[in-house]
């Protein structure tokens, strides 16, 4: 049973993605057809060009104008989301883990797919596929896929992307948008990537907490590897601070470097910054609405 706190969140990430959507920044996959399509859309005035054989006669005699029945056609495509519940997310130098940051984007991109009328799926992965939902359409699967993200049990495991990958080029569905959301921290992946992306369209939402990206001067401090339980002293400040930071930053490059050669857009998400702004670009650049 889904506990009232969640409920609550995914009410308010409905709420807000709807604004986002009537706002006029994402429109609808829908397109108007003058011929015979899959779902009726409504009646309008006859323009030069439109087939005769939807003329609705009954309708142009009460009006006493030309009226034709319209159509909208629905594009059959797949929105995959593969989303990362290894150890390393469940980690935060703030108030909200990144986790929760993940669980939110995800969430906004399944309610996109939900108004495009897309079908959407959802891998929840580790070093294995923890949990997968077969894609599909409505409003209430959109609201299953919620509730699975924000109701994760909290995996004890290494991240393993390649076997996320893999399961989503196994499932061979046609016209496939995929959403890698994760910190990337991890085994090689790139072979694996490159694959995919010949037969999806992949966007990479990379995930990191802020001390990922810069780590502060904090001096002696105590860590542990939340995947493998390693423990260790860290001296964080001078020269070894400077090594650390250039460290974060050598493997965000070689990340990049990894997506350009697979020829996969990336985006970064910190949990210290809002990060909805650059999502909506994303939506309309690369979705299409």
């Amino acid at each position: 049973m889904i506990n009232q706190e969640i409920l609550k969140k995914i009410k308010q990430i409905e709420i807000y993605t709807q604004r986002l959507l009537t706002g006029s920044l994402v429109g609808d996959s829908r397109s108007a057809i003058k011929g015979s399509g899959l779902e009726f859309d409504q009646i309008r005035e006859y323009q030069m060009g439109d087939d005769v054989r939807f003329i609705d006669w009954r309708a142009s005699a009460r009006m006493d104008k030309l009226l034709v029945k319209q159509y909208i056609e629905e594009r059959d495509r797949t929105v995959l989301l593969a989303v990362d519940v290894s150890a390393s997310t469940f980690f935060s130098s703030d108030q909200d883990l990144k986790n929760t940051s993940i669980a939110q984007i995800a969430s906004v991109l399944a309610l996109v797919a939900d108004y495009g009328k897309d079908q959407v799926g959802l891998i929840l992965f580790s070093d294995e596929v923890e949990l997968y939902v077969p894609p599909a359409r409505g409003r209430n699967h959109a609201r299953l896929i919620m509730q699975k993200l924000f109701t994760p049990a909290p995996y004890k495991k290494n991240t393993d992307i390649t076997v996320a990958l893999q399961f989503a080029a196994n499932l061979k569905r046609r016209d496939t948008i995929l959403f890698v959301l994760s910190d990337f921290i991890g085994a090689d992946f790139s072979k694996s990537l490159r694959s995919i992306a010949a037969r999806y369209q992949v966007i990479a939402i990379r995930c990191l907490d802020a001390n990922e990206v810069k780590f502060p001067s904090v001096g002696f401090l105590a860590v542990q590897d939340p995947e493998n339980g390693d423990q260790g002293a860290l001296r964080a400040q001078s020269k070894s601070l400077h090594d650390i930071n250039i460290f974060l930053q050598a493997r965000r490059q070689e990340q990049d470097t990894v997506f350009a050669h697979a020829g996969v857009d990336h985006i970064d998400v910190t949990n210290n910054k809002h990060f909805m702004g650059d999502l909506i670009k994303f939506f309309r650049r690369r979705m299409r609405y």
